[in-house]
């Protein structure tokens, strides 16, 4: 294992910080002066308002609710920043207040605190995935301020973004479809830093379990004679180990934002790099020839193979600016780009007895470099009709990856091990007997996916503007070629398109009240009739499908949703029932084919802001009725793999009236159970978790300091984290064990 340099450089045991600094005490909005303290009472420090500065965008950041822990307001795709009472779909944008307050280090740590959404992990990898609806969707299908795949595919660390924005539902209109597949269920965006209004200097550094160090910079700026431009600049660095015994952890990363904001001209910028490595880290579990779920190991065990390592490098940047004709017309362009570097040596685990935890693994090792291109054009305006507002826009973009891939799975070379008792193998020579594709120190073009589109889109409103009608579509083109890793032979080229269309309406009841509902649809690439592999003795060669190779049509998701929003000065309420179907695809008479559907319909509730002076509510709960329909076969009417009927999220955050400075909060988790397999035959079963943490805010030498410590599965509780995370694979995640995090930051 790597030396836990850092910890010991650092000698501390507790301090991290907090960005969105104050809003302490009480749980009053951020702008309410403070009381004046008696004489002899300890001084209430008034809060400091580190506003984000309007990025090249109109509409600019939208204003945090009552609370502070998600916005006002989200981005609709190319429809722009919405207030959530006027926008037809559902929309929560968390701040970076709460992501400092929770300590949340990745995307999939922010998005804990939702209940419509469930993290996983990717298939055979160690990227993040998202279950949205019941929809998987990956990290390298994220969105960096609104243009997709640029930020670290398989890992994103929050000091790179400074929202985290989650738009439920299919919206192949409203971004366009997602690079990987994914999107069917929802779409998150990252918005990224900004320099705020003041000068900030900040540093932040603290420990955790495993003896793991951070330390971090967030510095900025602005100048001109009107603060026209401003630059940020975060910078990062982690080493140590995990609350799960033997793992490595390590990440550098540094990023630059800058911004000009004129009269009628804004544009802004980023460049950012990561580096992020991991050793010895625990797999997925996957089932072969079981008939129940294995329980769940001790959450500290680590089942990792002690030579396994996962390296990933990324340079990523973006270029977004805004013109403006008149008042009632802006145009915009938007360019970015990421180059990735990946390379990874992995031993995934079989479990071949539920009962004693035996199994076998096998070496997988792979490279792979990312280049990403991408861009949009846009023109937006407004117009009156007679009594009609109109709030139009025409909107076009593009998407170009190249992936360069190189492998070679020892598949039949396996070492015995145990779920519960490990056995630890020195790392095993390729045998020559397994899968090879490409050199590994020189991988190969395998790959390429285009995306190109235009779209077209218009908000109606009217009654004073209480009713807002919205229709758009966008014809999507897509294409994909694949090559062979060996030769560079094209083997096989998807080329198609589709018209995706959006209707969507919304009725203000009152001020404070909003009916809304939807009909949109979802776009992904049709899959591709498998290839079965070349024989290895003494194995008989598969019998290859009549269609082998060959790619199906784009499959269209289609979604219809109603729902109910409700926010006062200080508390939100959402209610969202929806349906969604999702083509399917099986082999008949030896053809691979589209036929059946998988149906996901459910209803969300989400709650979030202050319900008195001192106390602040974030989370709801998400039930899922999801079928497998028209199936042909046994599987008909059951469960999609790895979404549970029922989750929820509940957190609450106290100023403690006692202690000036001191707020504690509680976060309850739950996932219910969730299947392993088509027929339902493995079942995980169903998990609940508790989470303590702590911030005190004080003054020492006439500066701020914020000290923070959190606790994670406080009850020290052992389950399956998440089943799935890869379309059709039912693969187990295993939860992590109780873990303490400790921090503290000071503004200069």
């Amino acid at each position: 294992m790597r030396p836990r340099s850092l910890p010991a450089a650092l000698g501390i045991a507790a301090l991290s910080l907090s960005p969105g600094l104050l809003q302490a005490q009480e749980a009053a909005p951020a702008e309410a002066a403070p009381a004046p303290a008696a004489e002899g009472e300890p001084v209430k420090l008034a809060p400091v308002s580190v506003t984000a500065s309007a990025d090249a965008s109109q509409e600019g950041l939208s204003p945090a609710f009552s609370g502070g822990q998600v916005a006002q307001g989200g981005r609709a795709g190319i429809l722009g920043t919405r207030d959530h009472l006027e926008t037809p779909f559902s929309i929560t944008s968390y701040t970076n207040e709460l992501i400092q307050d929770r300590q949340a280090r990745s995307v999939g740590d922010v998005l804990q605190n939702d209940p419509t959404v469930r993290t996983a992990r990717g298939f055979g990898n160690f990227q993040e995935s998202y279950f949205i609806r019941g929809f998987i969707l990956g990290s390298d299908d994220v969105a960096y301020n609104g243009l997709y795949s640029l930020l670290p595919r398989q890992y994103i660390a929050t000091e790179l973004f400074e929202r985290v924005e989650v738009l439920r539902g299919a919206s192949a209109f409203l971004n366009g479809a997602n690079p990987g597949g994914g999107g069917l269920g929802g779409a998150i965006n990252l918005l990224p830093k900004r320099a705020p209004n003041e000068p900030l200097t900040r540093l932040t550094v603290g420990y955790g379990a495993g003896d793991t160090g951070n330390m971090a910079m967030d510095v900025a700026r602005r100048f001109g004679s009107e603060q026209q431009g401003g630059v940020r600049v975060n910078a990062a660095y982690r080493d140590g180990g995990t609350a799960v015994d033997d793992e490595g952890a390590k990440l550098g990363l540094v990023s630059v934002g800058a911004d000009w904001r004129g009269s009628n001209f804004r544009i802004s910028g980023d460049l950012g790099w990561q580096d992020n490595q991991l050793e010895e880290t625990r797999t997925n579990v996957s089932l072969v020839g079981v008939t129940r779920v294995p329980d769940a190991p001790k959450g500290s065990s680590n089942f990792a193979q002690p030579w396994t390592y996962s390296d990933e490098r990324d340079l990523f940047g973006t270029l977004r600016g805004e013109y403006d004709f008149t008042p009632d017309l802006t145009a915009w362009a938007a360019y970015g780009m990421r180059r990735s570097e990946e390379a990874n040596s992995l031993a995934n685990l079989d479990v071949t007895n539920a009962d004693t935890g035996a199994g076998t693994t096998s070496r997988f090792d792979n490279t792979r470099e990312d280049s990403v291109d991408t861009g949009e054009l846009g023109l937006r305006g407004k117009l009156v009709t007679g009594s009609i507002g109109h709030e139009w826009v025409i909107s076009a973009s593009w998407f170009d990856l190249e992936k360069d891939t190189a492998y070679e799975w020892d598949f039949f070379n396996t070492q015995a091990t145990n779920l519960y008792n490990p056995v630890y193998s020195p790392l095993p020579a390729f045998s020559g007997g397994g899968f090879k594709g490409g050199t590994l120190s020189n991988p190969s073009r395998t790959g390429r996916t285009r995306l190109s589109s235009v779209a077209i889109g218009d908000t109606l409103s009217m009654l004073d503007k209480r009713l807002l009608l919205t229709a758009g579509a966008r014809h999507q083109q897509l294409r994909a070629e694949n090559f062979n890793n060996d030769t560079g032979a094209r083997s096989s080229d998807y080329d198609d398109s589709r018209v995706s269309p959006l209707a969507g309406i919304v009725y203000r009841l009152t001020p404070q009240l909003s009916l809304y509902a939807n009909y949109v649809e979802g776009l992904t690439q049709g899959e591709t009739a498998p290839i079965p592999p070349p024989p290895t003795p003494p194995n008989p060669p598969a019998v290859p499908l009549d269609n082998a190779g060959e790619s199906l049509k784009p499959y269209v998701s289609k979604q219809s949703e109603v729902g109910v929003k409700f926010e006062s000065d200080r508390i939100g309420v959402g209610l969202a029932l929806f349906s969604t179907t999702r083509p399917r695809s099986l082999v008949i008479n030896n053809t691979f084919t589209s036929s059946g559907e998988d149906q996901h319909q459910g209803a969300e509730l989400t709650v979030y802001g202050t319900v008195t002076r001192n106390l602040r509510l974030l989370g709801g709960l998400t039930w899922l009725d999801t079928e497998q329909r028209k199936t042909g076969d046994a599987t008909e009417g059951n469960q999609v793999i790895g979404v549970p009927e029922l989750q929820a999220s509940l957190g609450a955050e106290w100023d403690v009236t006692a202690v000036r400075g001191l707020a504690v909060d509680g976060r309850v988790l739950y996932t219910g159970s969730r299947y392993a397999d088509n027929a339902n035959a493995l079942e995980a079963p169903s998990w609940t978790r508790l989470d303590l943490g702590s911030r005190y805010l004080t003054e020492l030498g006439g500066r701020l300091f914020t000290f923070r410590a959190r606790v994670d599965n406080v009850l020290d509780k052992d389950y399956w984290a998440s089943v799935g995370g890869y379309s059709n694979a039912g693969y187990l995640v295993a939860g992590g064990p109780r873990s303490l995090v400790l921090s503290v930051s000071t503004d200069f």
